[in-house]
């Protein structure tokens, strides 16, 4: 807001372009999110205009996102069975509760603020993917029931179904940011930081590789559409398995 404030500030939103959006969001490619916020941010500010009477129609809609250059692209690191380990020995119950639903559900971090008591029947979770629309029935591991079954018996009552599974302590739903924001505190105390939030998705399709099953049935607990993503994700595990398979045999 304060670069919009500085470059356009004094600006008659009337005379604003399309190509004006565009062109400061070019000038910005250097840092790929800042420069796809600048749209994201004028969308709203045109759309205050119209609704006061400024504007008919919105100049910002529509202006393509800038992809992230490849070599500047967060890298998600796989969570090792030695941070998987000290997480779930040292971790505080609420951040402990947020890790077993991300590594035994293996949906998007996104997905995971949305989960409500009414979703959980003491042995499955079901949801529908906000990024997708896939509906899905999740049977959860055994440390992802005991962390709900935990979590739902430290309750002063029966929660009502529509109360937020992952809520704060005034009982309000978390938001992703401030599920993020404690996630990241916990990871900084316990030294990992390495590994942040959608890596656990990631951890979660490894495990499944890891027992061996087919990409059509990692995709029934993903909601993955493209299997070019499963091949991603579960590569590396799949690799490290059979190199072993074919170790024990060499010996």
């Amino acid at each position: 807001m304060e670069y919009l404030l500085e470059k356009i500030g004094d600006r008659n939103v009337r005379d604003l372009t399309r190509s004006d959006v565009i062109r400061a969001q070019k000038a910005n490619a250097h840092r790929t999110r800042f420069a796809n916020y600048i749209p994201q941010m004028m969308v709203i500010l045109c759309e205050h205009a119209i609704d006061i009477g400024w504007l008919e129609s919105n100049p910002a809609k529509g202006v393509r996102q800038l992809k992230t250059p490849e070599n500047k692209r967060q890298q998600h690191v796989p969570w090792p069975n030695e941070a998987v380990e000290k997480f779930r020995q040292e971790a505080g119950k609420v951040e402990r509760l947020i890790f077993e639903i991300g590594v035994g559900t293996v949906q998007r971090p996104g997905d995971w603020v949305d989960f409500t008591w009414g979703d959980y029947n003491g042995e499955e979770l079901v949801l529908q993917q906000n990024k997708t629309g896939v509906a899905l029935r999740l049977p959860c591991t055994p440390e992802l029931k005991a962390a709900l079954d935990d979590a739902k018996g430290s309750l002063n009552a029966v929660p009502i179904a529509a109360r937020p599974i992952l809520s704060k302590q005034s009982g309000g739903a978390m938001s992703y940011r401030y599920m993020a924001q404690i996630m990241r505190k916990e990871r900084v105390r316990l030294g990992l930081e390495a590994y942040d939030l959608h890596a656990l998705r990631y951890r979660g399709i490894q495990e499944l590789a890891w027992l061996g099953c087919s990409d059509d049935e990692i995709a029934s607990y993903s909601g993955h559409k493209s299997k070019s993503m499963i091949v991603k994700y579960a590569g590396e595990a799949r690799q490290v398995m059979r190199a072993r398979q074919a170790a024990a045999r060499r010996s």
